[in-house]
């Protein structure tokens, strides 16, 4: 039996785990899914700090309350402010040096000895409400400084505004674009120390005034503090108005910085509880449960405590719990799918919120930030996982409605739809990343397809089986690689499958040949099919992960993490290691994810191959190490490879609890050679969604040498659209 351990298991998570290298986390406080992300900002720019902060700096310009958790693109860093001493206002920009030394981090926690100012900084939060404690030295010119203009990373305001309430008391907002073309975010300010004097700054300009407008401001809150002084700060947050950002300050009734801290710990311990595992590494546990706390990072509340929040046309909208900063192209691989099993009980509104999204745009998310369309990335991802949630049959939204909006987008005019419609791919000629946006549409209609034959849509079936076959059009068999054609049903010359280049000069979305053609979940008997035979399919698997890991001179930055050619540091590799189990070839899986598992996840700042890209990379490692993952994820079927940790147990939301136990298990005896579920023979080399709801036992017996027998059945393997069970 698993023994559950009487470990906090918040202290085998390092939040500075993705922050160095190309992982793009931050390490600040926050909560799971919570509105404030309070952390620091180095004011460095550059693709290595889209998140505000990269462990190879060594200054901090400020902390702010919002920010994204390993993405491509910088925006956000919202409301920065500082704590300051030893200088008089003014509009230069300020920074402080500081050692890792003297840097703490963990969940819902960051502290930190601003070496320059002699302030000791720590901070905590609540859903909607950041907690500042700062411990001053002795001077006559301490403050704590608003700079409403602090811009990094593509972001830049466009409208701020400030206004002192009482000598305690202050609000604003700050209006950007960027990344998010119209961010609006509102903040309410409370010091438990009245401020001696307000100092502010339009536009670089000293004003006298108490309220003021200007597209830069910066604001000092200026004291008198006495050698060890603490001065605390509540900052509340709203993405509607300045009323409900007050609203979010009776979040924290309390001055105990102690206390708030101690519940935001709690919060996190519960939620980590939920998957419990037993191993003797402790490297392990620490990369498990940080793994594991980045997937609660996002999506993140956007609604306040009114249920208000910016609509997608910029009016105020009102929702029971609205999530934003959806980064589908990546989450909805494993991400997503882990939540389910996680946190079932936010997927409704996670989905109600898409749905709110069409109801304002008329199409639902692409990669949804604050409510804007950014547009960023291929397919329109938010098919798979509605599919997800309403093939497993969580309930909470309008299955009808979510069909019509899948369907819409299926149908839209733009994005290369009508094109693909037409031709049944996208000709390279009329769009740039045509390999990509044709097989990722394909798969997304294959999902739209599983939920009209669920709903019975009976007139759309016929039509989206054909398009979810569509796949195939852009297979050459000459090369075995999925290649672009021009609208002359002609293949784009010259051909190199190593050759990768940014968007639309490159057929491929982050990527090249070798790392898109194997994107078919949908149908892994049809890919095998069309290679030929399995031994074809076979030998190009292999080949991926032992040809040269070159790459072109303009290829993306995110092509990282290689072995061969397998990238496992950008997302369309993720899946592949495990489509050995396709071809009954479970060993080989076990080979390949054990191999991944190893160089490239790491209890160290660079132990991220990749960017986190709001939990994906993380949700990879949590679902292997567990055993198991959702190649197809939207077919309710997790594809076994090689537990990591010996024992693990899922709490989940129905009452009941689902063991994994690897007997034998160690870095060597990386095989199954069997394995049973609730006590009988199991050679499926897959389980279902059912299988774990229904709560139980998978043990599995593990060994050095290559299993003989288990999974290697044509009926062990999991179900494609060619070969459906």
């Amino acid at each position: 039996m698993l023994n559950v351990t009487a470990q906090k298991l918040v202290d085998y998570v390092n939040p500075f785990i993705g922050t160095g290298g190309h992982g793009h986390t931050y390490p600040g406080a926050t909560l799971p899914f919570g509105m404030v992300q309070l952390s620091p900002d180095n004011g460095s720019q550059g693709w290595d700090w889209c998140s505000g902060y990269n462990y190879s700096d060594n200054v901090i310009a400020g902390f702010s309350h919002s920010h994204l958790s390993g993405t491509g693109i910088g925006d956000l860093c919202d409301i920065s402010v500082l704590p300051v001493t030893g200088k008089e206002p003014d509009t230069m920009s300020v920074k402080s040096s500081f050692s890792h030394t003297e840097e703490k981090a963990s969940p819902g926690y960051y502290a930190v000895k601003l070496r320059d100012y002699g302030v000791q900084a720590e901070l905590t939060t609540t859903v909607r409400c950041g907690m500042h404690k700062y411990t001053f030295p002795a001077s006559s010119n301490a403050a704590i400084r608003f700079d409403l203009g602090f811009a990094v990373n593509w972001d830049k305001p466009t409208e701020t505004y400030f206004r002192r309430v009482n000598d305690s008391t202050f609000v604003g907002y700050r209006y950007s674009t960027g990344w998010a073309k119209d961010e609006k975010v509102y903040f309410a300010v409370r010091t438990n120390k009245p401020v001696k004097s307000l100092t502010l700054f339009a536009d670089k300009k000293k004003n006298d005034s108490e309220e003021i407008h200007a597209k830069n401001i910066i604001a000092y809150l200026n004291f008198n503090t006495t050698n060890n002084e603490v001065v605390m700060m509540k900052v509340g947050l709203s993405f509607a108005d300045i009323e409900g950002a007050v609203e979010s300050l009776n979040e924290i009734r309390t001055w105990e910085f102690d206390v708030v801290r101690k519940s935001a710990e709690e919060t996190w311990e519960r939620e980590l509880r939920k998957i419990q595992i037993n191993t003797n590494n402790d490297g392990t546990k620490k990369t498990f449960y940080t793994a594991l706390y980045h997937t609660y990072l996002a999506p993140v509340i956007f609604s306040d405590r009114y249920g208000n929040y910016k609509g997608v046309n910029g009016s105020v909208q009102n929702g029971k719990m609205i999530f934003t900063v959806q980064s589908l192209w990546d989450t909805f691989r494993a991400a997503n799918p882990l939540l389910t099993l996680t946190q079932t009980e936010i997927v409704p509104s996670i989905i109600n919120s898409f749905l709110a999204f069409y109801d304002q745009s008329g199409l639902l998310p692409v990669w949804d930030l604050h409510f804007n369309e950014t547009n960023t990335m291929t397919g329109y991802h938010a098919v798979p996982i509605i599919t997800d949630a309403i093939l497993k049959g969580v309930q909470g939204f309008d299955y009808e409605k979510a069909y019509e909006a899948m369907k819409k987008s299926a149908m839209q005019k733009g994005r290369g739809t009508e094109l693909y419609r037409q031709y049944g791919y996208l000709p390279n000629d009329k769009s740039g990343e045509s390999v990509t946006i044709t097989l990722e549409y394909s798969y997304d209609d294959w999902c739209i397809l599983q939920v009209a034959k669920k709903l019975g849509k009976t007139a759309d079936v016929t039509e989206f089986t054909k398009r979810a076959q569509n796949w195939k059009n852009l297979f050459d068999k000459n090369t075995g690689f999925f290649r672009a054609k021009n609208s002359d049903n002609n293949w784009v010359q010259p051909f190199d499958p190593f050759k990768s280049e940014y968007g639309g000069k490159s057929p491929y979305t982050e990527g090249n040949a070798w790392q898109h053609s194997f994107f078919v979940p949908q149908d892994v008997e049809g890919l095998k099919r069309i290679h030929g035979s399995e031994n074809e399919l076979l030998n190009k698997l292999d080949s991926l992960f032992t040809v040269p890991s070159i790459l072109s001179e303009n290829a993306p930055s995110d092509i990282s993490g290689l072995i061969g050619q397998y990238a496992h540091g950008n997302e369309p590799s993720h899946h592949i290691a495990y489509l050995y189990n396709y071809l009954q070839k479970p060993n080989k899986t076990a080979e390949r994810v054990r191999d991944i598992m190893s160089k490239m996840y790491s209890n160290k700042p660079d132990g991220l191959s990749g960017n986190e890209d709001c939990g994906q990379m993380s949700a990879w490692y949590v679902f292997s190490a567990l055993g198991f993952y959702p190649v197809n994820p939207a077919s309710s079927e997790y594809v076994i490879g090689s537990p990591l940790v010996d024992q693990s147990i899922m709490f989940l939301p129905n009452g009941k609890s689902f063991r994994v136990i690897a007997t034998n298990n160690s870095d060597k005896n990386i095989y199954i050679q069997s394995a049973t579920l609730n006590g009988k023979d199991y050679t499926k080399n897959y389980i279902t969604h059912s299988d774990i709801l229904n709560g139980g036992v998978l043990q599995i017996v593990m060994g050095n040498k290559p299993g003989k027998k288990w999974g290697m059945k044509a009926s062990d393997v999991p179900t494609s659209m060619t070969l459906s069970k």
